[in-house]
Order: C-alpha cells, then structure tokens, then sequence
C-alpha cells in the first residue's frame, strides 16, 4: 500500500478547451484541444507529490487496485465559532464543488504511467469530503488480492 498528500484545496479536472483558428486566406479552419493551465499546474502536484512521498513505487500492469481519496476543503474564514467546530468534527460536511467525480478524476488521471500502467485496473474505490484548518487530498492505493 502507499500513500500520499497534495496540500493546498482540493482541484477538480477541468474539460477540454478547443481553439479554433482560420489560415491567412480564411477558408481553412482548424480546431485545437487542449488541457486548461490550472488542470495541468495540479495534475503536476500530484505527480509530484506521489514520486516524492511514495519514492517512484510502481503497480504491476496486471494488478487490481483499490483507490481511498479523502478531500479535506478549507474553511470559509466568516464561519461562525460553532459551526467552525462542528465541520472539524465532521457533523457538517462539504456539499460544494468541485464534485468528488472531478476530483478523483484528476487524482488517478494524473498517476497513469507513473503509479500504475492506466487508471482501468482501479477496481475499487471510496471517496470522502471533510472539511479541515489544512486543505489537502489523502490518497492511498492498494493492490486487490485475487480471490480463486
């Protein structure tokens, strides 16, 4: 098992942009999709982070993994005392963006090739939204045994 931390608010994976350019006499026109700067900077985090915390380990390419992603949001600076306190206890939890989907997303999109072959060998997962005084994502990710 290996776990790892991106500090800093959780990011969602933002979609494909597309540019569309015409040539000098106008009649030809093509289209460029491209990642947007802000998924690219995180997704680059997270690379970052797991070859530094998880010293470049690597999945086999026939394993079967399960994914655990804890997204911890910051909390907003005018909440009052007691509100505070209960989202530190968890009894107030973020029902906000970015959604759990975008962020895994982002997570196990950015460990293709660097934790494991491709993201289709996670076959389990959990994903959970708390809120916390350090914003941050907790990742670990195990190797399923084979049941026979």
């Amino acid at each position: 098992m290996v776990k790892f931390t991106v500090y800093g608010e959780p990011k969602a994976k933002g979609r494909p942009r597309v540019s569309v350019r015409k040539t000098g006499d106008g009649e030809k026109t093509f289209a460029r999709a491209y990642t947007p700067k802000a998924t690219v900077i995180y997704e680059n985090q997270v690379k970052m982070e797991y070859e530094n915390q998880c010293e470049n380990f690597r999945f086999p390419d026939d394993a079967m993994l399960d994914v655990r992603i804890f997204a911890f949001y910051g909390i907003p600076k005018s909440t009052s005392k007691k509100k505070r306190q209960m989202m530190l206890e968890g009894k107030i939890r973020p029902v906000k963006k970015p959604d759990f989907d975008n962020i895994a997303k982002i997570i196990c999109d950015s460990l293709n090739g660097i934790a494991y072959r491709d993201d289709a060998i996670i076959v389990d997962g959990m994903f959970r939204k708390y809120y916390s005084e350090q914003p941050r994502v907790e990742v670990s990710i195990r190797e399923v045994e084979c049941k026979e």
